[in-house]
């Protein structure tokens, strides 16, 4: 070939290329536009703190239909203006001036679009602002934190038992405007009639209160977290990803912590895997609670092994579980903490069970959560029926607002979204009955202690105030918009506490995708003699060095004759382990593979897993022949 043309061939090869790229940045473009304007429709008050959660959550529990949404509206527009540039790239590929023209408004319109959208987030999410705040000191924290440790609490001589019930996603407003919710309909009217015949600090008005969840409060682990410690949960590792750590902030103080050193028994029941979040490992931790969740009550034989609904099992289930164990705890002469969380009512749309009865038709989550108010009411009219009631104290909260994409969206951007409140049978009054307090669920932790009737020196603790006292709290004082920017930005004290957090430990590195990875495969070297290798190959993620590669080979399920064997590094860098098929009698021909690297620091890492036949590696599918 001449030099002429393999120089025409490499220019027209980039013409080709730059079109590909133009007609691709035209989509890209149009994708990221109408990626923007489904979140902001789908989500219309979302907050930069908000969208992080959504970008980092798991996708377990959202359901299809908005997935399903999301493609509909944003990638047919993408694709067809894709396909509708490649059809005009063609059409005028011979004709310079209108190529020419083409070219420049992709390129013009492209960059307009992207600049437009960048504009509309940055904006709308404040995100200069939220980049600002990680990186600035407040001293807001520091300064209000009234450390639990180091505070006089004074705990009457017949200490009362704590019932704490955490409703995931429960709001005050999902009440009647009547009551002081958003909806036309009361959606839950027993829970509305509990706080009302209680305390739910609204003074002298009917209308429903409850907590504010502020910044660090906003997703179930943080919401538990503020709640029992009067703190944000702000960490370094996504929100969710605790369990990839050995300890919880070990240097706070948590309400568990508290009622412990008291003698309490304490119970953590949930109807989904503790692990998750963190939340086995807080509670333990934290007070030493007995953890009973789905994987607790599966090997108890409740139900069957493979019976799995939602997120474990339904409320239904939880609250008959509850009951049990009630009983049992009412049975002791020790004071016991028994706290519980539904799930029923999570994101998105939630989980109809069979006690939902479809009033409100196709609204599925208003009837979830109509099931959800039934069930808690029916439930605490069961404990106050109980003989251990009357020393019994009985706290009911909202995690956090909901994340539902559209259940509230039409509700007026003014309302104040609070979350459920309501203390039943508290050991004290409210110093003035008449007072509509102000609150976040930070107040929670000296709210709670206070009913069960301790005497907290200055009625603070974290950052909460107890609402049964004269004191204001920290919303009462400053507001939840300037609280809310404090809590944004770093603080000395939350650095401290958290200065332990692994950000390398192996799980975390794992479950973001950093650990070391390979592929493996077995390759018989002789049939006859059994001869064997393990190839392994493409390692990834090894910047922390390779100490050394070894692989368990086994057939038998109970992996009684399990192989190890050493591998050995090659030129290339890949890695081999010979074996003898014949040496340690395996049991079958389909063999389970696991290769591990431990790495410079000694961290060990599962790089490969694998199954197979032996014998396919030789061409005969059913044996050696």
């Amino acid at each position: 070939m001449s030099k002429e043309k393999t120089i025409s061939l490499i220019k027209r090869g980039c013409i080709y290329a730059g079109n590909l790229l133009l007609v691709l940045l035209g989509a890209v473009s149009i994708l990221i536009c109408r990626s923007i304007a489904w979140m902001f429709d789908t989500w219309p008050n979302l907050s930069m703190d908000e969208l992080m959660f959504q970008i980092r959550a798991p996708l377990n529990g959202t359901n299809q239909g908005m997935i399903w949404d999301y493609i509909g509206f944003c990638v047919p527009a993408a694709a067809g203006t894709f396909f509708i540039l490649v059809i005009l790239m063609i059409a005028v590929r011979r004709r310079k001036k209108f190529y020419h023209i083409l070219i420049a408004a992709d390129l013009a319109v492209s960059v307009i679009l992207l600049a437009g959208g960048i504009y509309v987030m940055w904006n709308r999410l404040d995100i200069g602002n939220y980049a600002a705040n990680n990186s600035t000191y407040s001293e807001f924290i520091d300064n209000h934190y009234v450390d639990p440790a180091n505070t006089a609490l004074t705990f009457p001589d017949d200490k009362r038992n704590l019932i704490y019930i955490y409703l995931e996603s429960m709001e005050a407003t999902y009440s009647s405007t009547e009551n002081g919710g958003a909806f036309a309909d009361d959606y839950i009217p027993e829970l509305a009639d509990l706080a009302q015949e209680n305390e739910d600090f609204s003074g002298n008005e009917t209308a429903l209160n409850g907590g504010y969840s502020l910044t660090g409060a906003t997703w179930t682990m943080g919401a538990l977290f503020a709640q029992t410690t009067g703190l944000p949960l702000s960490i370094p590792i996504e929100e969710n990803s605790m369990d990839t750590q050995e300890s919880f902030l070990p240097g706070v103080t948590a309400l568990g912590d508290i009622l412990a050193d008291q003698g309490y028994t304490q119970t953590f029941m949930i109807g989904s895997d503790a692990v998750f979040g963190g939340r086995s490992l807080y509670f333990t931790e934290h007070g030493n609670y007995d953890i009973e969740d789905y994987y607790y009550f599966r090997n108890l034989g409740k139900f069957p092994e493979d019976y799995r609904v939602w997120w474990g099992f339904e409320d239904a289930k939880l609250f008959e579980y509850a009951k049990e164990k009630l009983t049992e705890l009412g049975s002791q002469s020790q004071p016991f903490n028994f706290t519980m969380l539904t799930v029923d009512t999570h994101f998105e749309d939630g989980y109809e069970c069979q006690l939902c009865d479809g009033k409100y038709g196709d609204n599925t989550y208003a009837n979830v959560i109509s099931c959800s108010s039934r069930q808690v009411s029916e439930f605490v009219r069961w404990i106050q029926q109980q003989d251990f009631y009357e020393n019994t104290t009985i706290v009911i909260s909202g995690d956090h607002p909901t994340m539902d994409s559209d259940f509230c969206e039409d509700i007026d951007p003014d309302y104040n979204r609070k979350v459920y409140t309501a203390y039943i049978n508290s050991a004290v009054e409210p110093a003035d009955s008449q007072w509509r307090r102000e609150y976040s669920t930070f107040d929670s932790l000296p709210t709670t202690l206070a009913s069960l009737g301790v005497e907290i020196d200055g009625n603070r603790l974290g950052l909460g105030t107890n609402l049964f006292s004269d004191e204001m709290t920290l919303v009462e004082l400053y507001g939840t918009d300037a609280i809310s920017e404090e809590l944004s930005k770093r603080s000395e004290l939350l650095d401290e506490l958290t200065s332990d957090i692994d950000e390398d430990s192996v799980a975390l590195k794992v479950r973001e995708g950093r650990a070391p990875i390979a592929s493996a495969e077995i390759q018989i070297t002789d049939p006859v003699s059994g001869a064997a290798q393990i190839a392994i190959s493409d390692l990834e993620n090894t910047e922390t060095g390779i100490a050394s590669v070894s692989a368990a080979i086994w057939t038998a399920e109970d992996q009684r004759d399990v192989l190890w064997v050493q591998a050995t590094e090659q030129a290339d860098g890949s890695y081999l382990a010979e074996f003898n098929l014949y040496e340690p009698g395996f049991v079958s021909e389909s063999y389970n593979l696991d290769v591990y690297l431990t790495d410079d620091l000694g961290d060990q890492y599962c790089i490969s897993s694998t199954t197979g036949a032996f014998w396919q590696q030789c061409g005969f599918p059913n044996g050696a022949g």
